[in-house]
Formats: structure tokens, sequence, C-alpha cells
């Protein structure tokens, strides 16, 4: 048994976490903060447990759970981290695996990541997603260390590197060293694991050290404060701490991220107290309190009878206080300004609103533009913490990798419906040069994401149909039999043999003479 030490990594400790463990001193400053962030983005009883109401002055414990059992939560942070992902996502990372490519290892690890059943792309969805909440997590690469005779019998057992993620509450301590390159490394990490015991009902805590040297399990019993039990130490055969951060924006604060819901979620919570109020107004204006002497006998509910004694001072007789429910527009008001304050922060004003609102085009524009950098910014960052985690991947196989991994950059972010809008508006004032009209369909099939083919077919209206034309197998058999071909517009006639020239006549809108 080992007693906790106020010194690990070769400094001093910021304090302990809620179970007593030693942590980072950036630790302290954040965990509040990212315990707000998850249970903003989770929402639903997480967000309940997390008591975030203001509470009136004189208002009791019981009447403060009710208030909040009785509010909903209008969950923003979950909507904008989702859109975020599918914007990243919707088209596949380009991925070269260079000389891993086709090896048994690498496709378990594609169809199983972290040997739960993830896939590859869904663990890193996952990652992104979380990143995003908290504002960077932790991608461990790690193998198992059972001791095999051969390849064969590593593949038998399914024996590979897989990761896992572990979210900023779990990461408790941590240390970088800059190497004489220039470049840092951490050299030191300390994450709290929990896993369901036998019965399925208690938890138990493990606590795994790694340094470049050794890996040390420790568990922890909650009951038994400053007390962990060596579990097991054993050495770090891959010579480097197996660990990748990924961020979803980096702060001045190494191993701290800035998460992109930060502020959104205190404009939630914002959101979350008035229509805690708008609830309140409605249910009091609904039903009003009655004011009397304790002397007075009534009853609640329609038709309820007063019977008041007959020396009752006539100022004293019962009377009802309803709550004017005018400040509900007020509220309501409130509401629908930190909803397109939200919508400004996350550059998603034209694509949550469900209303039409008054942009100009600059502004649409300038909107898109944004949106499109940030998720520029992020693709990076992904991309970034993926190369680093196929290099460790690669060094447990004892091969370095030398592939490349792409993620998309032009995400074509476009408002498609106003984009119509101004094309019918332009379409309708009928413009005078023939070469405005051309220059408005162009826009609309580039609108309308049509295939190359049936682009070429509608700028070509002689080509009644494309898709018709005979494919040439063989170039030979062009240039045996020339074909006449004529310009519709001008008359003029060329026999061509070379199929180069024959399909640059076709692009340009020449037919096959028909000799009949």
């Amino acid at each position: 048994m080992a007693e906790f030490s106020s010194v690990n990594g070769g400094r001093e400790l910021g304090g302990f976490n809620a179970q007593g463990l030693p942590t980072h001193p950036e630790y302290q400053n954040y965990i509040r903060r990212w315990e707000f962030l998850i249970r903003s983005y989770l929402g639903g009883i997480e967000y309940r447990f997390g008591n975030y109401l203001t509470k009136y002055v004189m208002e009791s414990s019981g009447e403060y759970i009710s208030r909040i059992a009785q509010t909903p939560l209008d969950n923003h942070c979950k909507s904008v981290v989702h859109i975020f992902n599918s914007f990243l996502f919707r088209t596949e990372p380009d991925r070269d695996f260079g000389s891993m490519e086709g090896m048994p290892e690498l496709e378990s690890f594609l169809k199983d990541a972290d040997l739960e059943g993830r896939t590859w792309d869904s663990f890193m969805k996952d990652v992104n997603i979380l990143s995003s909440v908290y504002g960077h997590v932790l991608v461990l690469c790690d193998k198992s260390d059972v001791n095999v005779g051969t390849r064969a019998e590593e593949l038998e057992q399914g024996l590979r590197p897989y990761v896992s993620i572990y979210t900023a509450e779990n990461i408790l301590d941590w240390s970088f060293t800059r190497l004489p390159s220039g470049l840092y490394e951490c050299s030191y990490v300390k994450l709290l694991e929990r896993e369901m015991r036998a019965d399925n009902v208690n938890v138990q805590f493990y606590v795994r050290t790694i340094t470049k040297d050794t890996i040390t399990i420790e568990s922890y019993e909650p009951n038994k404060k400053n007390a962990l039990n060596v579990v097991e130490v054993k050495p770090n055969n891959l010579g480097k701490v197996p660990v990748v951060w990924v961020y979803a924006q980096r702060s001045p604060t190494r191993g701290i991220g800035v998460s992109d819901i930060g502020d959104i979620a205190d404009m939630q919570n914002g959101i979350y107290n008035e229509l805690s109020e708008i609830e309140a107004t409605i249910r009091l204006s609904g039903h009003p309190s009655l004011v009397k002497t304790i002397d007075c006998q009534a009853s609640a509910g329609a038709g309820a009878i007063i019977n008041m004694p007959n020396d009752l001072d006539p100022g004293l007789r019962p009377s009802l206080l309803q709550p004017s429910g005018q400040s509900i527009d007020s509220i309501l008001n409130s509401v629908k300004s930190k909803i397109e304050a939200i919508d400004r922060m996350a550059f998603l004003g034209s694509m949550r609103a469900i209303e039409t609102r008054a942009m100009s085009g600059v502004a649409l524009q300038t909107e898109m533009l944004q949106l499109d950098v940030k998720l520029n910014e992020k693709a990076r960052n992904l991309e970034l913490a993926e190369e680093q985690i196929w290099r460790l991947f690669a060094r447990w196989m004892n091969m370095t990798f030398d592939g490349e991994i792409k993620y998309p950059t032009q995400f074509q972010v476009r408002d498609r419906n106003y984009e119509m809008d101004l094309l019918k508006k332009a379409a309708d004032s009928n413009p005078a040069d023939p070469r405005v009209k051309a220059a408005i369909d162009m826009k609309i099939l580039d609108m309308l994401d049509l295939d190359e083919d049936e682009i070429t077919a509608l700028k070509n209206p002689n080509l009644l149909d494309i898709n018709n034309v005979p494919e040439v197998e063989d170039e030979e058999e062009i240039e045996e039999e020339p074909k006449m071909m004529i310009d519709p517009v001008s008359g003029q006639e060329r026999t061509v043999s070379n199929p180069d020239e024959l399909r640059q006549l076709v692009k340009d809108g020449w037919v096959e003479r028909d000799e009949g």
C-alpha cells in the first residue's frame, strides 16, 4: 500500500479531486467548468443534477427541487456540436496507410478500434464530439503485453494495438518535456479509470500512471482515504508515453483546450433560468393564491365557499393574489435574443433559424465564411491528432508510419434557399443580354448538383440523351470509319477520325450528320 504524495512527476501538485487523488494545478481550476460543459451537452437528468437554476431567497430545498423537475432544457449545446460533427464527417477523410496497407492488424483495428465494437470512423467522431465539449481529450494507444512466440499467434489471439478516450476530468495529472529539437513531448500522465465490479453495483477505481520507463496501475478504495494499492508495475516497452492530445482549439496552457460551447453553455443556462420564470408565471397566473385569516374556513377549487367570522374586520376579508402575465412577453423576447446570440457565436444563424431572418447577402456570406474557417481549423486539429495516433500504432507494430491523412478542408457551406431566391428574382427580371441569361442558367445548374454528363446534355440541347452516345472501346475502329460532323449553328461540316477531336466537337455542340 502506497500513501499519497504531494509530489509526483518531479513537481508539486495542485490539490486533490473528488475521490481524494492528487491532481495537476490546472485541474483544480477547470474541473467544475468541465463538469458544467459535459452536463450542458448531455442535458436531461445530468443537467438537473447540476442544480444550475438560481435559487430564490427564502425558497425551501423541496420547492427548489420541484422547480428543477418542472423546468425544461432547450439544449443548444448538443445541437451546435452535432452540426459541426456532421459537416466534418460528411465526407470521409482520405487515409493512405503506406506500408501498413493490407495488414491484418490494420484491418481488424479499422473495424474495432477500441475493442468495444466501435469502428475507427465512429471512434474519431466521438473524439471530435468530446473534444468540442471539453476543449480537449486524450487518446491512449496501447497494446496488450501478453507474451506469444510468433506473429501468427498474435493474430490468432487478436493481440494488436487499440485506442481509448480519456475525457478531461479523468486526466488527473500530466507533464510535458521540451526535446532538444524544440518539440514538446508528453513525459508523464496520470489517468483515472472506472469499471464495474463483479456485483455490477459498486465501481472500482484504478489509477494508471505512465512515464517513458514504467507503467504503474493502482487500485483506489473510496472508503479508504489517501491510500492506493499497487496492482501492477511493468516496464514501458514503447519507450514513450503513448498518448495524443486532441484539441478543439488550443489555449495558452499546454494540455488545456478551449471548448466550442463554452460561451454557448452560459447562454443556454440563461435561457434555462428564464424558462423557469415563464413556467412559474404561467402556473401562478392560472392558480392565484388565496390570502385569508386563520379563522376563515375556505377550500380550494371552483365554487368553493368561504366562511368568515361575523366580527371579522372588513379590511381582513379574504382576497386573491394573481400575478400579471404581461412579463411573459418580455421574457420570451429575452429568450429569443439569447438564441440569436448563440447562433452568432456558432456562425449558424442561417442554418438553425426556424423563421426567416433579415440578413443581407454580405452578412450571410461572411457568416458562411467564418463557419468554413472554423470547420477547417477543427479538421486540421483532427488530421494532426490522427497522424500522431497512427505513428503510435505503427510503433507498436515495430514499423514507421509513412502514410498520410487528409481531412476535408472545403466544406462548401451555402444557404441554397437564399441563393435560389436571388437567382429566381434575377431570372424574373428578364435581362435583355442573352449572356446574362446564360450566366443565370449556369448558376442554377451549379445549385442542382448535377453530374458532369447531365450538365453536358443540358448545355447541348442537340444531344438528346448523352447517355446513349456509344462508347468506343477501340480507337483504331474510329480511324477506319471517319464520321461526318456538323455544327448546327454555323452549318460547318468536318470529317473526323481522331477520337480526341471527335470528343471535343461533341463537347462544343457538334452532332453527327444524318446521311438520310
